[in-house]
């Protein structure tokens, strides 16, 4: 029975010896964080979305008190919000570029030709391991919407050619639209960046256009007009490399593109359907005179 007792009150003993401790340094030892963290933290949009590169915005909230980095590197707050973060912390706004994501296939109903019609599960990671989903395009959109299923802001919605669309105002460049799609076909660019390369597929010419109307055919055309060094060709498609251009962008790196893979987007990206939609744009009455031919 003593012998019960004593281990019972050297474990009591320990407890208390321990609990003092722990009590000794969290008064001692503790970090003291500025309380203007939670009132940035506050300020910011809460989604937690990642397109400022942090984890979360506690985490951004950290790095703008702490001076790293200023508070537009959060493209995703309104200008009038990130005005009073800087005029709360009394420090310049700093400037920051949007990034919104990019969908590189122009193809889809009525331009992607089909070889067979796919009756599996509604879900275009399934239809790419079961025969491509009957596309003829390898490499092409699917248009099942596994994309706008994963975004989380309501900021992606099936279009007339059953290809996503991004809302660039409600797009926060997480990146699950990436993850989602199972070609790879989504990359998260600044939304300044607007020569967009609208396909994927590393075919060349007639190869190329047998299986979309909109491909690329690596004829290199808008290399060859668009800023010395802006455009190259690798693997029978054009690469636009903002940073090795001599000069602007400019659209007149589309003019000649004979299929119209790569685009000027400003703003939305499927802008010219709309028009289409309308009788204006540049593919009016394309459609309607080809829809048969181009979806097979």
């Amino acid at each position: 029975m003593n012998e019960i007792l004593t281990g019972a009150a050297i474990m009591a003993g320990l407890g208390l010896l321990f609990g003092t401790i722990l009590a000794l340094s969290y008064r001692f030892l503790k970090v003291q964080e500025d309380p203007r963290i939670d009132e940035v933290e506050e300020m910011l949009p809460g989604s937690n979305c990642g397109a400022c590169g942090e984890p979360g915005c506690r985490a951004l909230a950290e790095k703008v008190v702490g001076g790293v980095v200023v508070p537009a590197k959060c493209t995703v707050s309104s200008q009038d919000a990130i005005e009073r973060i800087a005029e709360y912390l009394g420090v310049d706004a700093g400037e920051g570029v949007k990034r919104v994501a990019r969908l590189h296939c122009g193809g889809g109903l009525g331009r992607a030709f089909r070889v067979a019609s796919y009756e599996g599960t509604s879900s275009c990671r399934a239809a790419h391991l079961v025969g491509g989903g009957g596309l003829e395009c390898s490499w092409g959109c699917l248009g099942l919407s596994d994309c706008v299923d994963a975004c989380t802001f309501d900021a992606m919605e099936m279009n007339a050619l059953l290809l996503p669309e991004v809302d660039v105002d409600k797009c926060t460049a997480c990146g699950d639209c990436i993850d989602a799609c199972p070609r790879d076909l989504f990359d998260l660019m600044p939304i300044t960046h607007k020569l967009i390369v609208q396909c994927k597929a590393p075919l060349a010419a007639e190869e190329a256009r047998r299986i979309c109307q909109v491909a690329c055919d690596a004829c290199g055309r808008c290399a060859a007009d668009g800023a010395p060094g802006l455009i190259r060709m690798e693997n029978n498609l054009p690469v636009v490399d903002y940073a090795a251009g001599e000069g602007p962008a400019e659209p007149s790196a589309t003019w000649r593109c004979p299929t119209g893979a790569i685009r000027w987007v400003d703003g939305e990206q499927f802008q010219e359907l709309h028009e289409s939609a309308r009788g204006t744009g540049p593919d009016a009455g394309s459609d309607a005179e080809h829809g048969e031919r181009k979806y097979a």
